[in-house]
């Protein structure tokens, strides 16, 4: 497996955000985001001299923010080996999906009456179609999950998010090993603009319905993307 940028140079840059009273969850922190960003890939291994050193936290301190990010499912702890950025199966993608849609539909469907706050939403939507006209698709995933983040604030649910933040980190590992994410993510662009349309006309019916759908079809999409890159992997191992 892979050793994960085991220098962990780029890390020293985030040392300003700990402060003089940096913490674990400081710590896990920054380190939910750069493993969301690919920073360190699924299978990565996670060194803690490098990580400890390039963010100047202690081995004690750093080794709970590992603890928190394994309670999240994001990392695992291999006996003798290590921890490492966890490898999700296909049964993973399936259950993240079903969370999804069980949280963001209820979301929709709890909104009341309009008019919604959609200041997020549509700030996402020009994210994720800027990002395509440059040809970014990376972005363009970033955006698509900002999407449906925001989609989830407008429950205005502090432990909604918080439960939702680690479902779209957790979402994240399973991008970083499909080959090709412009197929994945580029066909959404459209559908986040309908559903942001129709909420601005006031229609969370018709919105929770197209987002069901949604979720059903990236569901979909990306167990066969997933699928197709685990089996590859598996022959490239025999």
């Amino acid at each position: 497996m892979a050793e994960g940028m085991d220098d962990a140079r780029g890390l020293a840059d985030d040392r300003a955000l700990l402060g003089r009273t940096s913490t674990a969850e400081r710590v896990s922190d920054i380190l939910r985001s750069r493993i969301a960003e690919g920073y360190f890939p699924p299978g990565a291994r996670l060194s803690e001299d490098s990580i400890g050193g390039a963010l100047g936290v202690s081995r004690n301190t750093l080794r709970e923010a590992f603890r928190l990010l394994t309670h999240e499912r994001l990392l695992v702890h291999q006996l003798n080996r290590g921890v490492f950025v966890r490898v999700l199966t296909i049964e993973d993608v399936e259950d993240i999906y079903r969370t999804r849609r069980l949280v963001e539909c209820a979301v929709v469907r709890g909104l009341g009456d309009p008019p919604f706050a959609l200041d997020g939403l549509a700030s996402a939507v020009a994210d994720g179609t800027n990002a395509a006209r440059e040809r970014k698709w990376k972005g363009v995933s970033t955006a698509n999950i900002h999407f449906h983040r925001e989609l989830v604030a407008l429950a205005g649910s502090a432990r909604t998010d918080e439960v939702m933040r680690s479902v779209f980190a957790e979402l994240r590992l399973a991008f970083h090993v499909v080959d090709d994410p412009r197929r994945l993510h580029e066909p959404y662009l459209v559908r986040n603009r309908q559903i942001l349309r129709t909420l601005q006309e006031g229609d969370a019916a018709q919105a929770e319905q197209l987002l069901a759908v949604y979720l059903d079809d990236s569901r979909r999409g990306l167990v066969e993307a997933y699928g197709q890159r685990v089996a590859e992997g598996e022959r490239a191992g025999s």
